[in-house]
């Protein structure tokens, strides 16, 4: 007898909810495959009304959960902010307009973190020209026809401290490693478009960035790969830096191919394409643009009170947070959690966001030993939680009468929705299964809830690291294991 039977034999014998040899086998079968015998594995599967852990694997082994863990940011965020919680954005000016419209002043956009300015992500959201035009529209309406000043992207509402702890530098250049800012613009991306070639090992052209991006210098160093072989194009930069290698590759070809970046400093950005629109709809400008940090770092620079003309707003929490879980942002969730770290701690930093985090999870008598979080969004190789906790999380949030709702509509539901939109189609457990998803360079993990076939409420996660297959066949080995629960 092995260990792993001696464990579940126990678990049988003292614990009420006795579970079925058909899970005992799947579990079994889970944790004995090849593919993980040089990694590590956590599955936990717990009876929500109890609390009690009734069957599972390795369930207090701490392991990378990658995006799975933006359950925790989303609920916490609920949680702290509410579901009707709303991002804004505002155009203030300082100095005055005099009698012709000229604004002798400068004029801000202030960010106050929303991540959802011109999304690609949301239906009925305004897209980035679209948002453009109606600040330009704002600004003709407040009386202003020239402006003498600077046009400023004001992020001061957020620390300069935009990327989560041990991030990858693999990642910072790319569009998911975008970090939150405090004023962000077209999720902080930009496109790059290849010409692509039909020689392997041939480097295809760059032949347009949309939309321009200033000072940006791009350094080419993709080649081509055999044609079907994707995006493996990294983006190498950090936050604030102009300077950029593109190395991997790309699909041989003829025809465009796209990769997407993040944009260096996206406060910046912004106040450089609004005084492109703005000189478009007639306003004069000194064409004087500036990020907010920078325009103070100079001493010379002076700023006066400031009035506000405009408010933007986002969509309520509630749909950012389904956005997030169906379509896994690392932004938006890297920008709630700044935001819970400011209004509980007066602190935007990912470290004050996380305090409040552990707060609402001690809170609710999670053991949070060995729970190491560094980011929001699940993006820091270096998170570690245990799968016994994911699944006690995802209990406590569907028993939160004040956001349970809100949270569990956000969850992507298997053969429908999100990542788990072709997980158990055509079986018994179709509709079935509410979870998010995490994948990474081998790391695979799924962390939700289920009513199984019995009736019970089960919440569950199982995580794997450094398995030797493939990620899509850890993703089948782990789809047999949420039907083995569900039909428990």
């Amino acid at each position: 007898m092995n260990r792993f039977t001696f464990t579940i034999i126990l678990l049988t014998l003292f614990l009420p909810n006795v579970f079925s040899q058909r899970l005992t086998n799947a579990i079994e079968t889970f944790a004995n495959d090849p593919a993980f015998k040089y990694g590590g594995i956590s599955v936990s599967i717990v009876d929500v009304e109890s609390g009690k852990l009734i069957a599972g694997h390795q369930s207090n082994l701490g392991t990378t959960p990658a995006s799975s863990l933006k359950v925790i940011t989303t609920a916490a965020a609920l949680h702290y902010l509410g579901e009707d919680f709303r991002f804004k954005t505002e155009l203030q000016h300082d100095g005055n307009i005099d009698e012709n419209g000229t604004l002798q002043g400068n004029l801000y956009i202030k960010g106050y973190g929303d991540p959802t300015i011109g999304s690609h992500h949301f239906d009925k959201a305004e897209k980035l020209d679209v948002v453009m035009q109606k600040f330009a529209e704002a600004i003709k309406k407040a009386g202003i026809k020239k402006i003498n000043g600077y046009i400023i992207g004001d992020g001061s509402y957020f620390d300069t401290e935009v990327v989560g702890n041990k991030w990858l530098w693999e990642d910072l250049g790319n569009y998911y490693g975008s970090g939150a800012h405090g004023l962000n613009i077209q999720e902080n991306m930009y496109f790059i478009d290849f010409q692509q070639v039909s020689q392997l090992g041939a480097t295809p052209k760059v032949i347009k960035i949309r939309p321009t991006i200033p000072n940006l210098l791009l350094l080419n160093e993709v080649k081509s790969d055999v044609k079907g072989s994707g995006d493996n194009a990294y983006i190498f930069g950090a936050p604030y830096a102009y300077t950029r290698y593109i190395r991997g590759t790309i699909p041989v070809g003829n025809k465009t191919f796209t990769i997407k970046g993040s944009i260096p400093d996206p406060p910046f950005f912004t106040a450089h394409y609004l005084a492109d629109v703005l000189e478009k709809n007639g306003i004069e400008t000194s064409k004087l643009t500036s990020s907010y940090f920078d325009y103070k770092r100079n001493q010379e620079n002076k700023e006066g009170q400031r009035s506000t003309i405009f408010t933007y707003q986002s969509p309520n929490l509630r749909e950012i947070v389904f956005k997030t879980n169906m379509k896994s942002v690392n932004l938006y969730c890297e920008a709630m959690l700044r935001m819970i770290g400011k209004k509980i701690n007066n602190d935007s930093t990912p470290e004050g966001g996380l305090k409040a985090v552990y707060d609402y999870l001690e809170k609710n008598k999670m053991n949070t030993k060995g729970f190491f979080l560094l980011d929001g969004s699940g993006l820091s190789p270096m998170n570690s939680a245990t799968s016994f906790q994911m699944a006690q999380a995802i209990r406590i949030f569907i028993q939160d009468k004040n956001i349970a709702d809100a949270f569990k509509r956000s969850l992507p539901v298997s053969a429908r929705s999100g990542s788990m939109k072709y997980l158990l189609r055509g079986t018994v457990a179709e509709e079935k299964v509410f979870a998010k998803s995490g994948g990474m360079e081998r790391v695979r993990s799924y962390t939700g809830y289920m009513k199984t076939k019995s009736g019970q409420l089960l919440s569950f996660s199982m995580i794997a690291n450094n398995f030797t297959c493939k990620s899509s066949e850890v993703r089948k080995k782990m789809e047999k294991l949420m039907l083995a629960i569900y039909e428990n």
